[in-house]
């Protein structure tokens, strides 16, 4: 009962927090060039990854959880991008903010094709760290070849977004 109630208030406040962002922010937030911070978290099987194994490509960074509605809305668009860009040099990261279980029953019926990292409440400091000043998943984060966050969006973001920004950089 209480980890249900905490998980209904944290996706309350989740989606206020989207909502609030859409209307403080415009459509996409373009940011000075920023370093990405070095960091490591588990993938599903429990293997630690830095970040750093991803380094020289261009990095879509989506967090989210699988409460979170605008998270799972992107869900499909990011596939798609992954399958598209994957040769381009450009790889979808997915760190869900979430459960581990809870994860990989969601992946178990919903393949997902980029790989996803696991965080619990940690992962809202991590989102801080690549700009989410308003603490909203989902949250995307594009990282240039160089390792510069380029780009960051609070709340749900359209694969046209986020092609207006990696195009430039598959050149």
């Amino acid at each position: 009962m209480k980890q249900t109630t905490f998980i209904v208030l944290a996706a309350a406040l989740a989606l206020a927090a989207g909502i609030g962002a859409r209307h403080l922010h415009s459509n996409s937030l373009q940011t000075s060039q920023t370093p990405l911070p070095e960091f490591n978290l588990p993938d599903l099987a429990g293997q630690s990854h830095s970040i750093r194994e991803w380094q020289g490509k261009i990095l879509v960074i989506n967090f989210w959880a699988t409460w979170c509605t605008p998270c799972l809305k992107e869900i499909p668009e990011l596939i798609e991008l992954q399958k598209t860009y994957a040769d381009k040099n450009l790889t979808v990261i997915g760190i869900a903010i979430d459960d581990p279980d809870e994860v990989k029953q969601f992946i178990a019926t919903n393949p997902i094709n980029y790989p996803i990292l696991l965080t619990k409440e940690d992962g809202v400091l991590l989102t801080r760290k690549l700009g989410n000043q308003v603490d909203a998943i989902p949250f995307t984060a594009i990282v240039d070849q160089q390792g510069q966050i380029i780009y960051q969006h609070p709340g749900g973001v359209t694969k046209q977004e986020l092609l207006d920004v990696i195009t430039p950089l598959l050149k």
